[in-house]
């Protein structure tokens, strides 16, 4: 099945899309090292997520700064061996300062491999890309 895309009346420039794609190269450096303070330098906060919890149900929250940090060192762990990180991202430039990114990754971590789809909301200012929002099923009772 062909993927169509919305049409948002905003045509990228090639360096939209290389500046993008450099941004989400740096992030998943810093994830594969574990590197949550330098991931978060990343981000906009207050983050907004979007999940649905294990009853059906959508849910959704702000984190702060320190939320983030802490649950994402719970979540990816800690230890000094690398996550590997082999994703296809289909980016939404909604104008050039912000883009809508799906993303399809596989995540292998101490020999175990794990299937994410998500996306996230990217806005970028001063020329300078940052997440804003993320967007991920199955998360919404750690809200």
């Amino acid at each position: 099945m062909p993927v169509v895309l919305p049409d948002t009346g905003y045509t990228p420039t090639a360096e939209d899309r290389e500046s993008l794609a450099a941004w989400f190269a740096e992030y998943d450096a810093r994830s594969a090292k574990r590197a949550i303070e330098r991931m978060a330098d990343m981000a906009v906060f207050p983050l907004n997520l979007v999940s649905d919890d294990s009853a059906g149900n959508a849910r959704s929250a702000q984190w702060d700064r320190q939320r983030f940090v802490e649950t994402m060192t719970a979540v990816m762990g800690e230890g000094d061996e690398d996550i590997a990180f082999e994703s296809v991202r289909t980016p939404v430039f909604l104008s050039a300062a912000m883009a809508v990114v799906f993303t399809d990754s596989t995540m292998t971590a101490q020999g175990q491999t794990q299937q994410l789809r998500y996306a996230d909301i990217l806005l970028r200012r001063d020329g300078v890309w940052a997440f804003q929002t993320m967007i991920q099923g199955g998360w919404g009772d750690n809200l």
